[in-house]
């Protein structure tokens, strides 16, 4: 570390990174973790809370020259960062880095995409400071080690404010200094609390937007020479003793610059192949694995569902509101839906989340047999493990445990499994062929001006 301090050392590399330097595999890596972001943002637009945010977005701040996925709207440049952060994390079906805890595309892209087209940066620069910022966020994440969610805060809430901020000084043209003020000016503004849990609400869905707004601000104030603290991470009252709280003694501040410029972590971000909680991803694995031996749910007796001890609470409490979730978002956040879903029917996608679906009084049924528990032998945090043990009417007992939970590890999607998703997922509001074209629109989102991307994205 530089004895100056890991923002000094995030301010180094992130100014100083070139798109050469960065590994052809890295930036393949980061192709398809945006065509994933967008196709999930194209996909939101689908669903009411999409418009409800737009109206309220374009209400605040009126009309400008950027533009929004998939939405006819033309907002100013932070009004379009925090829209197109709605729609892309508003689903719960963008990438997590497991161990870092952090949805790393929806904390850096939409500042780069909303900020890259107000500047009409070209598709290099965007692809530097996108993989600046992801390397940033997964970072801060796994510095944090989960200390972020045991203290009540969302942590992508929390360090999109940072990664959009590095996104942005790169994108501005902001040297070392600059970047080190403008880390320690989005510092005043990085929050997010968790308790939406409670009642499935909706503010989730706009901190990463929110942490892009910060991270704009921040950047343009530091350009001119506005001056933050230069130790926003490790000082006295800084980012980790205030929101880590009683849990400052697990973190490993080494993690923040650790490798930076040659330990490349973008390329360890999984990508969804379920749109919930990627806590309970390997739960549902289990029970799709169930479902394909051939179980027969109807003689199902009593359920356990085995998650990481850490993320009980937020998937698994409190049991009544889990048993029976109000909405598709608390539904998202309920191991026993999410398990009974795959039960039952061996799959588990948007069309899941509809009303119908969470009214569905066979897969309250099963909810309601349900208990969660630690599972003993877990692989968290690296991957996001989980199994399901059934009793049987006959009293037999059926288990199935998953280490490796799918999208995660040598289980990673590759490009073609990127583009299945995506082509499922921007259906839902595109034709196909408009599908077909944004995605290769995406894929060669380095090699074009950012505002000629972005007339693809938006709304014609």
């Amino acid at each position: 570390m530089n004895p100056a301090g890991h923002a000094t050392d995030i301010a180094d590399f992130a100014a100083g990174l070139r798109y050469d330097s960065i590994p052809e595999a890295v930036r393949e890596r980061a192709r398809i973790q945006i065509l994933d972001a967008v196709g999930v943002g194209f996909a939101a637009n689908a669903f009411p809370f999409a418009a409800k945010a737009m109206a309220g977005i374009a209400a605040l701040g009126g009309n400008g020259d950027c533009r929004v996925v998939g939405r006819p709207e033309r907002l100013a440049v932070r009004d379009a960062a925090l829209a197109n952060g709605v729609l892309m994390h508003g689903l719960d079906f963008d990438d997590t880095h497991l161990a870092s805890i952090v949805h790393a595309s929806v904390a850096t892209l939409p500042c780069a995409l909303a900020l890259g087209e107000e500047l009409d940066a070209d598709g290099e620069t965007l692809m530097a400071a996108y993989v600046a910022g992801m390397e940033v966020a997964i970072r801060i994440g796994l510095a944090a080690r989960g200390g972020f969610h045991h203290a009540g805060f969302h942590g992508t809430g929390v360090i999109s404010h940072f990664s959009s901020t590095v996104v942005a000084a790169r994108l501005l043209g902001l040297d070392a200094a600059q970047l080190v003020s403008a880390q320690g000016i989005a510092a005043s503004t990085a929050s997010g609390v968790q308790v939406f849990l409670e009642e499935g609400a909706w503010t989730k869905r706009f901190h990463p937007g929110w942490g892009a707004v910060a991270g704009i601000t921040a950047a343009t104030l530091a350009k001119h020479d506005f001056v933050g603290p230069s130790r926003p991470y490790e000082g006295k009252f800084g980012l980790f003793q205030s929101h880590l709280q009683a849990h400052l003694p697990d973190a490993d501040m080494g993690q923040l610059s650790a490798g930076l410029g040659s330990d490349w972590k973008l390329a360890e971000t999984a990508i969804k192949p379920y749109p919930v909680c990627h806590f309970a991803h390997g739960a549902a694995d289990a029970a799709i694995g169930l479902h394909e031996a051939g179980l027969d749910v109807d003689a199902i007796r009593a359920i356990r569902i085995l998650l990481p001890a850490p993320t009980l609470p937020i998937v698994a409490e409190p049991v009544a509101a889990k048993a029976r979730p109000q909405t598709e978002y608390a539904a998202k956040f309920s191991a026993p839906f999410i398990v009974a879903t795959c039960l039952r029917l061996g799959h588990f996608g948007l069309a899941e989340l509809r009303p119908e679906a969470m009214a569905d009084e066979r897969t309250l049924a099963l909810c309601a047999l349900t208990t969660c528990a630690a599972d003993p032998e877990t692989g968290y945090p690296d991957f996001f493990s989980g199994g399901v043990e059934l009793e049987l009417q006959d009293g037999r007992r059926l288990r199935h445990h998953v280490r490796v939970n799918s999208g995660a590890g040598q289980r990673q999607l590759d490009r073609a499994g990127a583009l299945r998703k995506y082509t499922l997922a921007a259906g839902m509001h595109l034709t196909p062929e408009r599908a077909r074209e944004t995605a290769e629109a995406v894929l060669a989102i380095d090699r074009h001006p950012v505002r000629k991307t972005m007339l693809r994205l938006g709304d014609p």
